[in-house]
């Protein structure tokens, strides 16, 4: 009996080391790989801004991104200030793209100041302003970057998902839907925030009405769809008090 509590104890002090030895080892691993992560998810949060304000590898119809050894530099040239906004007022930080907006917004819900990234970027003559937004969709969170002029009017858009169904929500990443928001304007004439609803059953299918702030549905993705419209819709409602700023 008592060998063979020796050789039960011995059982469990291997078990125990073999999980210290692989918890090291997975340690280590995440230590490794945690700066290759970090810049895989800058390098895409710069691709996304491009993609935005229309420095993309679209061919056809497939929306693409650029490539990733040249999205550094590309962010450089187009994206000529970063701005972090707080109502009218807005500071220069070039490290405004390392903004979690997930973060942010949880700060907002407990009652802290957020911090809003805004990325100016200029192309072919023109200026962009392009502002993260996030929401959630029918399963997971999806979130999206929406270049705007100075008068809040959609100059492109990006979208993505985490867990929507294929084929259905995950279809907000497609171009068809994306290149739907170009020309749309947030704001009416007299200065009301309106943001733009996804919106089925739509009287204008071919979006050629830019000022009624709709664009129409993706079929059988209506929950993904109300996500959309609610994130742009408060999202980029926090904007307004800077762009009116634009204004004088």
């Amino acid at each position: 009996m008592e060998q063979r509590t020796d050789k039960n104890s011995y059982t469990i002090i291997f078990a125990i080391a073999m999980v210290l030895v692989v918890g090291v080892i997975l340690a280590g691993l995440f230590g490794f790989t945690k700066p290759m992560i970090t810049q895989n998810e800058e390098i895409e949060k710069q691709q996304n801004i491009l993609y935005a304000m229309g420095v993309n590898a679209n061919e056809g119809t497939s929306a693409n991104f650029v490539s990733t050894k040249d999205a550094e530099k590309l962010f450089g040239e187009f994206v000529k200030t970063q701005l972090e906004v707080q109502g009218g007022t807005a500071i220069e930080n070039d490290q405004a793209y390392l903004i979690d907006v997930k973060k942010e917004q949880a700060k907002a819900k407990n009652g802290e100041t957020r911090r809003l990234p805004l990325f100016v970027g200029e192309k072919d003559g023109k200026t962009f302003y392009i502002a993260p937004i996030r929401g959630k969709g029918l399963w997971d969170a999806i979130w999206g970057y929406v270049a705007l002029d100075k008068d809040m009017v959609v100059q492109g858009a990006y979208f993505d998902h985490k867990g929507e169904t294929p084929g259905l929500g995950a279809n907000i990443k497609q171009r068809y839907f994306m290149d739907d928001f170009i020309g749309e304007h947030l704001v009416s004439e007299s200065g009301v925030f309106k943001g733009i609803t996804v919106a089925k059953g739509n009287a204008d299918p071919k979006n050629e009405d830019k000022t009624d702030n709709e664009v129409d549905a993706i079929a059988g993705a209506t929950i993904t769809g109300d996500g959309v419209t609610a994130m742009i819709k408060k999202d980029l409602k926090l904007y307004l008090p800077y762009f009116e700023t634009l204004k004088n």
